[in-house]
This record gives structure tokens, sequence and C-alpha cells, in this order.
């Protein structure tokens, strides 16, 4: 099991980002919301076949973390975190599907392995595109966001304490980490016999804590409406930031760039 601590800061490290401050970070929260939705439906809308036509679309998160000043490599190592479910959902699409799809004088690629990797390459957009929108606005603003366009309150309150209080949960396995390696020195890690009651304590212990914090919500005057505040109005510039996304991903979903500055390349016209 990895060091509760170090999970409990890897969860708030986006949050940390979301405080800087950057031309990324002043653009109205909805304009990314809208931005990044309209990202995430164009790249699930390649076919499992078009590999070479979604590699743009790399672009956008690269120009963005570096407009905004956040770091790739904490950003990334927490996309990886995901690729195991990710390689799981097209691990079986090399074996169904063995057509050959690109002949090479030393290999045969199929059309299994193709719609792996654009699975694969999917998957990591997507997930890095959602990771990048926290990390550049908050969840309070992209809550915020979400009201604006009418998204039922209920989904918000559980989006927003689900997202604050995993740091509840991380911090009582913790506690019971300390206690268990207190009482096993020497050990290495939890054995696995003991994987088991553990789980069950942790259960116990997060419902008792998560009665406590609503009884402290209810104390505070929580009637189930979180207040999450106003935002600015929207701005030229917020509306040129989303048209001008929204045009590229357009041009990426329907001109194949990669294929066009081949043929370029090789002097060929089509």
């Amino acid at each position: 099991m990895s060091n509760p601590a170090d999970s409990l800061y890897n969860i708030r490290i986006l949050d940390e980002f979301a405080d800087k401050k950057s031309i990324i970070h002043d653009v109205h929260p909805l304009m990314k919301v809208l931005t990044t939705g309209a990202y995430l439906l164009v790249t699930v809308s390649f076919s499992n076949y078009e590999l070479s036509g979604m590699l743009p679309l790399i672009f956008y998160p690269v120009i963005i973390m570096t407009l905004a000043d956040i770091p790739m490599v904490p950003v990334f190592k927490r996309v990886l975190l995901a690729l195991p479910l990710i390689i799981g959902i097209g691990l079986f699409n090399p074996i169904y599907d063995k057509s050959p799809m690109l002949v090479l004088p030393w290999i045969t690629i199929s059309g299994g392995w193709v719609s792996f990797f654009a699975i694969l390459i999917k998957g990591f957009l997507t997930i890095l595109a959602a990771l990048i929108l926290i990390a550049t606005t908050g969840m309070t603003r992209i809550a915020s966001a979400l009201r604006t366009i009418r998204i039922p309150g209920v989904f918000i309150i559980q989006l927003l304490l689900t997202y604050r209080y995993i740091a509840v949960l991380v911090e009582e396995a913790g506690r019971i980490v300390r206690a268990y390696s207190l009482r096993s020195a020497g050990e290495k890690g939890i054995k696995f016999r003991d994987w088991g009651s553990l789980t069950g304590h942790l259960l116990i212990r997060s419902i008792e804590r998560a009665q406590r914090v609503y009884r402290s919500m209810c104390c505070r005057g929580f009637t189930g409406e979180y207040h999450i505040g106003r935002e600015k109005g929207i701005g030229i510039g917020d509306i040129l930031y989303f048209a001008g996304w929204s045009l590229s991903f357009v041009i990426i979903r329907y001109f194949n760039i990669p294929e066009m500055i081949g043929w370029v390349m090789m002097g060929v016209r089509r």
C-alpha cells in the first residue's frame, strides 16, 4: 500500500495548481467546461481505426498546461494511474480482430492492434483533459459553471462533497496503516490475510466520520444547498477562447492533418 500521506498530497496538488494566476486561470469556468466537453466529444467521435487523425489533439493539453504554468510530470503521473483500466478495455482487441490493416516489409499490423492503440490514446487524452480542467479551474468553480447551465443541484452537491471528502477517507486509511505498522514492528507492508479486516475497519470508521462531518455541517447551517458564490460575467475573450478551440477541434476532426502534412512533404497532391 502506498503512503497515505503521499496519496493525500496527490489529491490536493490539483487544488494548488488551480490557485495559480495565468491567462488560462482567468478564463471564465463555464467556457473552460464547455471547451473541455467539446474536446471530449471530438476525441471519442473518432473511430477505433482513425489513429493518425487523433494525434493533433495532444496539442490542446500541452498548450493549456504551458500557458497555465502547470507542470506536466505530476499531471501525466495521475493519468498513468488510470492506464491499467484503459488497457483492460482494449486488451482483447488484438485477439478478436486479426485482419491485416498495415503491411510492412518486416511486420504486419492487424486491425486489433490499431484499435487497441486508438482506445489507449482516447483514454489518455480524455483523462488528461479532465485533470487539466480541475488543475486550471478548481472544483468549486467547475460546480459554479455547472450550476450556470442548470445541472441539477443534487448532482453538483454530490460532486463537490465526494471530491472534497475523499481526503477524509485517505486520512482514515492513514490512521489504520499507522496503527497496523505500530503493532507489527519489522513487517513490510500489510499482510494479505489482514486486508479484509482492515477494509472492514476502514468502512466502519469512514461511516462514523461521515456522520460526524454531516452533523457538523448541519450545526453550521447546511440545509442541502452548497453556496458556491458568484462568478464574473463572460467577456469577449472568454467567448473567443471557446470558439477558437472549438473551431480547431472541428478542423482536426474532419481533416487528417498528419496525412496532409505527409502529402506535402512527399510532394503529392490529393
